[in-house]
């Protein structure tokens, strides 16, 4: 889990309020019912919360305020690293106020820190890369090639351009489209180095 919430406190603390709870759920649809299922749950409702404020829609923000803070009512403060407390105030304060959520948005921490996409070690970065992808309407097929490639990279101890690129896709947020066209040429570029190896075997070269 704490990838999926590394990568998703990141993606919320960069303003990307809709985009955050990608990275949360698809971990959390595979959780049965439980502490971590709720957790989760409330998690994504309190970024919706967020998103909501952000445009104006107060009866949306209202209304999962009040859910979100049921869900998270009762956890530990911190609970898996992520602090609650202001979170849970927040919640309770947009549920009496839903404009009140415009206001100061709580930032998230985990274990103590600040997450942003500088502090995210390889496989968060990942996770987050595909949340970004979907979306910033990047090809995802593209960053699926980019992340199998990475990956063989660190396991063959070699070049490590793709895991490079992507650690510049999610950082340089300014420098994202150039950094995206640079990956998908490298990735376009590789496919067809495949493409030619094959070729010499089946007899379509």
């Amino acid at each position: 889990m704490r990838d999926h919430l590394r990568a998703g406190i990141a993606v919320y603390n960069e303003g990307r309020y809709h985009a955050a709870h990608d990275a949360w759920e698809e971990y959390w649809l595979d959780l049965s019912s439980g502490a971590d299922e709720r957790f989760l749950h409330g998690l994504i409702q309190f970024t919706a919360v967020v998103h909501h404020a952000s445009e104006e829609n107060w009866s949306g923000a209202q209304g999962l305020a009040e859910s979100a803070a049921e869900y998270l009512d009762g956890f530990p403060d911190p609970y898996h690293g992520v602090a609650l407390d202001e979170v849970r105030s927040f919640l309770m304060a947009t549920a009496a106020d839903p404009q009140h959520a415009a206001t100061d948005p709580p930032t998230l921490t985990h274990e103590g820190e600040v997450i942003g996409y500088g502090a995210l070690d390889f496989d968060a970065t990942v996770i987050t890369a595909e949340v970004l992808a979907e979306a910033g309407r990047y090809d995802e097929a593209v960053i699926a090639d980019a992340v199998a490639r990475a990956r063989s990279e660190l396991a063959d101890g070699g070049d490590s351009q793709f895991v490079g690129m992507l650690f510049s896709f999610v950082r340089e947020r300014d420098q994202r489209p150039v950094v995206y066209q640079r990956l998908r040429d490298h990735v376009e570029l590789e496919q067809q180095k495949d493409d030619d190896v094959r070729g010499l075997f089946d007899g379509s070269g």
